[in-house]
């Protein structure tokens, strides 16, 4: 029953640098049932009712590429209330990207403060979005929650999951889909082996004086970078450093030759090439790439499913979204608020609305 109506006044989508208001008649009812006056609701309407959900949204889009801060300085509001807009935006555009289905997915784990305190990323290789990110710490409980959230029907559809060499990851992957080929993510691994060959280089430096040191200083990047894309300078100096350093001469070929064994089509002579790689290390006194030759044993599983053809996927996205996520933390000077990490991770690679 008609109870009587009031004007409220609404911020909506400016024009240029015009500010534009409405001004809006809101009808309140007398509900028959409770006895209670009650307002309509209006469908346009933000979650905050001051604004139009044209105007929130944006704002949100708005943020996709400036600090909230800034926004709010232009648009002359509370830094608060620019941040509940673009949360409404983000949790619009995940409604609108559905509930996720995947069938190949890659797990990472992110710093998200000082002191080993971490979260889980787990995204759709085949759809290129993340598609959760929870847990507590790097734990296999942490990890459970992922396959108790996405159910059992669909994390049995689940072929081919890819991950770093971390044991709880694999272990629950395998304890929630039996029959899954995980697979260790080759950036990972290549970034093994460029600690072992930082750790020689630290350990020469260490051991020589005087002239012989001047060869080393400086080169860490040289070392590390293959070798196709060093400028013309790189190629210079590393020439210089590998014929003044016999290990380093040893350890660097050793590095780049490594890269092969993603190239092989069957496990037989993916593990001809690595027994025959382990072989050169003897007698070598690289005590760090016999580390590395023993976690790569331990780990063969892992590494011999790139051989399979269904498991060739493009793992790059993985590394392009840690790259993303690095972007989003450093522009917030750290993120307190968890929820608001969660949604700007999860729909950075969404399309706008």
């Amino acid at each position: 029953m008609f109870y009587d109506r009031k004007t409220k006044r609404v911020r909506d989508k400016p024009c240029g640098d015009l500010r534009i208001y409405l001004d809006v008649e809101v009808r309140r009812v007398l509900c028959r049932k409770c006895g209670r006056v009650k307002q309509e609701r209006l469908a346009w309407l933000g979650e905050n009712p001051a604004y139009t959900k044209r105007f929130a949204f944006y704002v949100g889009k708005r943020c996709r590429s400036s600090t909230i801060t800034d926004i709010a300085n232009e648009l002359h509001l509370d830094w608060k209330t620019v941040k509940e807009m673009e949360k409404q935006y983000m949790r619009e555009q995940l409604r609108r990207a559905g509930t996720p289905r995947p069938k190949v997915i890659g797990v990472d784990e992110l710093s998200v403060r000082k002191g080993h305190e971490y979260r889980i990323i787990v995204s759709d290789l085949e759809k290129h979005r993340p598609i959760w990110f929870g847990g507590k710490d790097r734990t296999e409980a942490s990890m459970d929650l992922f396959y108790e959230e996405l159910g059992a029907a669909k994390s049995a559809k689940i072929r081919l999951a890819v991950m770093d060499m971390w044991k709880p990851f694999a272990k629950s992957a395998r304890r929630h889909m039996p029959l899954v080929s995980v697979l260790n993510d080759k950036f990972h691994v290549m970034g093994h082996l460029g600690d072992a060959l930082d750790e020689v280089r630290r350990s020469e430096y260490a051991r020589l004086s005087g002239r012989s040191r001047k060869f080393i200083k400086g080169q860490r990047y040289t070392l590390l970078s293959h070798k196709k894309n060093l400028t013309t300078k790189g190629r210079k100096a590393l020439k210089t450093l590998l014929a003044a350093n016999k290990r380093l001469n040893t350890a660097y070929p050793l590095k780049e030759s490594f890269g092969q064994l993603w190239d092989y089509q069957t496990e037989g002579w993916a593990w001809r090439f690595f027994d025959n790689w382990c072989q050169a290390l003897k007698w070598q006194r690289l005590e760090p790439y016999e580390k590395f030759a023993d976690m790569i044993y331990n780990h063969w599983d892992g590494i011999a499913a790139h051989c399979k053809p269904e498991n060739k996927v493009a793992l790059g996205f993985v590394e392009g979204l840690n790259n993303k996520i690095r972007v989003i933390q450093r522009r917030a000077y750290g993120l307190r608020d968890e929820e608001y990490l969660r949604l700007k991770i999860l729909t950075c690679t969404l399309p706008e609305l």
